[in-house]
């Protein structure tokens, strides 16, 4: 799954002409492209989605969201990393998605 996830802006930069951020997914933290926001500040809040933040957003909304992601486990799916993942999987469980990404690929 690819989630738009909320974001705040911990840095911005100009990297090579392209206007660039270092943002933090509630406590992950990873490069965003802001030229879409041109004008995003840090401190602020954006939803972000495949590297790319498309939507300011308001710290309150922000943090209900993260949250919810976080409950939900959505926060791991999204951002976890996939080897620690695939060895919580049970047999069934690495089959089925085995099963289900042979079929998107073909």
């Amino acid at each position: 799954m690819c989630l738009a996830v909320p974001g705040r802006v911990l840095d911005v930069e100009d990297r090579d002409g392209t206007r660039m951020a270092t943002v933090d997914f509630g406590g992950v933290v990873k490069e965003v492209c802001l030229e879409y926001l041109p004008d995003l500040k840090v401190g602020e809040y954006a939803i972000v989605h495949v590297g790319f933040a498309l939507q300011r957003l308001d710290e309150e909304s922000a943090r209900k969201t993260l949250e919810l992601f976080e409950t939900l486990g959505m926060l791991q799916e999204e951002f976890g990393d996939p080897w620690e993942t695939a060895a919580e999987m049970t047999d069934g469980e690495r089959q089925a998605h085995e099963g289900a990404a042979g079929e998107v690929h073909r």
